[in-house]
């Protein structure tokens, strides 16, 4: 009788764990851009807005994140998607991405709080075709889908390098945070590619918490600034874009958070570094 209890737990600690590693599927292959070059030829390539959502990788049967955590999406939600890998976003509108953020993390969702999000094909993986055949196909895989959820960002050329900059300003202006830049006869190719290109006022990069100073004046007895350090191991502080409420409770020692800057000094250092946001598990 004394097995029991003993054996119950093991059975208890067997399906938590199960249910944990079915939580996490393959990583998707995909492409990642590279930042924007003064030297390209604007006119050799598709721009779209860059939307500031969650990366989902629908392929053909579930969505994953970049991380390939399976996304808990209601039937309804997927009702009619195609049986092919597509690359998007999942987006619920300018300036909502910690709403979109915190709906992909949950495990339960109701259908109705799904209503309002699209997923915005930005490409076709299995596609063999060039960017401009791809967008075409992604164009015809949205008229063909009976799903208001599923949507292809609209891309369109630009005839010079200061209308590129126009398109980037209007954006902007409207809450947008930048642009993509898909080279038009380049084919997809996973990994880190020159031939998409992100254009944003400001760059955004991640790194690792590890210190704190105290603050000063009115922030005395509260966070100063966060002492980070980049992959390339560059350690600096970013004392700015913080709210009262996180210099109250900042983001612990060893998480990773996500920084703007405006270029690099001679020394590799982030140029005007503000926070952004703490990178939330996916």
């Amino acid at each position: 009788m004394r097995k029991l209890p003993y054996l119950f737990i093991l059975v208890i600690i067997s399906l938590h764990c199960f249910t944990i590693k079915s939580e996490v599927l393959s990583i998707p292959p995909i492409q990642l851009a590279t930042k924007y070059q003064q030297d390209i030829d604007v006119t050799e390539y598709l721009v779209s807005e860059k939307l500031d959502g969650v990366r989902g990788y629908w392929d053909g049967s579930n969505m994953l994140t970049r991380s390939g955590r399976k996304v808990a999406l209601p039937s309804s939600f997927t009702l009619g998607f195609p049986h092919t890998a597509i690359d998007g976003e999942l987006w619920l509108g300018r300036n909502r991405f910690e709403d979109i953020s915190a709906l992909v993390r949950r495990k339960q969702v109701p259908d109705k709080e799904w209503q309002e999000v699209k997923f915005m094909m930005f490409d076709l993986p299995r596609h063999s075709g060039p960017f401009i055949e791809r967008y075409l196909a992604m164009k015809m895989l949205a008229e063909q889908t009976a799903s208001i959820h599923l949507q292809v960002i609209k891309q369109e050329p630009v005839a010079s390098t200061e209308a590129l900059f126009t398109l980037l300003d209007s954006i902007v202006n409207a809450g947008g945070e930048g642009l993509m830049l898909h080279y038009q006869q380049a084919h997809y190719a996973v990994g880190r590619s020159e031939y998409i290109v992100k254009l944003k006022p400001k760059y955004d990069a991640e790194a690792v918490v590890i210190g704190h100073t105290e603050g000063k004046g009115k922030y005395r007895g509260k966070l100063g600034a966060l002492i980070v350090k980049t992959p390339a191991g560059i350690v600096f502080n970013i004392g700015s874009g913080l709210s009262d409420k996180q210099r109250e409770n900042p983001p612990l020692v060893g998480s990773t958070i996500t920084y703007q800057y405006l270029g690099l000094t001679q020394k590799g250092t982030p140029r005007f570094a503000t926070f952004l946001r703490q990178r939330l598990p996916q």
